[in-house]
């Protein structure tokens, strides 16, 4: 097992090399642009039935659309982020997530308005600008809290021992390497379903629910090196976040965008509590 852990780590280490260097947050911007115009191009092409069937009924009439599915590709981007962040922090790779949920608040923004004909009318606009609002300033919203989660952060290794620290790094490692391989898996099985089957997409809803069993199992790992109850409790409670998140995934957007928000208040309140009480934990634990 050992020897597994290693060798997972240092496939880890390559992959973050490559993917989160300079270079490759080139490639990937590039990638994006290169996108966004192939996709209004094509659009524009089917709009002028110069797009052969089957493919043309798979493709947006809607210029707005264009928008969408960069934003989906953003969005794997950033799953691939908080998968890799996994291996630093727990609750780094909890604020990736709610990154991602409000980027994905603000691409059904963008959906809502992809429904529309062109050009844009009031009267199409008027019955869905409530979803369009709310999902906007849920997405706000979750933006500040997030700002304030992230500013009230605290360094608490979950033990003083480097070689116990390191052992439980290399686990989170090679737990990221099976999500990595897992989303990539999830991605082709979705878009398979999409052109072959016309099945809308789902593919970071059913990465959230591979995500919930990952942290849960990030939980029971951690109680190997530290099975107090206050970081049980935070672990715990974050992979309860992760399970609100999936639910915001499928609720209507005014729902989505409530749930999104108070979940993040919730990850805020543990974090908190956290860092108020540690404190006496490693006091205790330095007299023992």
């Amino acid at each position: 097992m050992e020897f597994l852990l290693i060798r997972a780590g240092f496939l880890f280490d390559w992959v973050e090399l490559h993917l989160e260097s300079k270079q490759g947050m080139k490639f990937f911007a590039s990638l994006l642009v290169s996108f966004f115009i192939a996709a209004i191009v094509i659009i524009e092409l089917n709009r002028r039935h110069l797009v052969p069937e089957p493919l043309a009924s798979h493709f947006s009439l809607s210029h707005l659309s264009a928008i969408e599915q960069a934003f989906n590709l953003l969005l794997a981007l950033e799953v691939i982020s908080l998968i890799l962040s996994l291996s630093h922090s727990v609750t780094k790779s909890v604020g990736k997530q709610f990154e991602i949920l409000s980027l994905i608040l603000l691409r059904d923004t963008f959906k809502e308005f992809s429904h529309f004909s062109e050009p844009l009318v009031w009267v199409e606009i008027a019955p869905a600008l409530s979803s369009i609002v709310a999902s906007a300033v849920g997405a706000l919203l979750i933006f500040v809290v997030l700002g304030f989660f992230y500013r009230v952060q605290q360094s608490h290794p979950i033990s003083k021992d480097e070689k116990v620290r390191s052992h439980f790094i290399l686990a989170k490692k090679m737990i990221a390497l099976l999500l990595l391989v897992s989303f990539v898996g999830i991605c082709v099985m979705d878009l398979w379903g999409y052109f072959a089957l016309g099945l809308p997409e789902n593919a970071f809803a059913s990465f959230y629910t591979v995500l919930i069993f990952s942290d849960v199992l990030i939980v029971f790992i951690s109680l190997r090196y530290s099975a107090h109850y206050l970081v049980s409790f935070r672990n715990s409670g974050y992979a309860v976040a992760t399970v609100l998140i999936r639910l915001a995934l499928i609720a209507p957007i005014t729902i989505s965008a409530a749930i999104g928000v108070g979940t993040t208040l919730f990850a805020l309140g543990i974090t908190l509590a956290y860092n108020a009480f540690v404190p006496k934990l490693e006091e205790s634990v330095a007299k023992n």
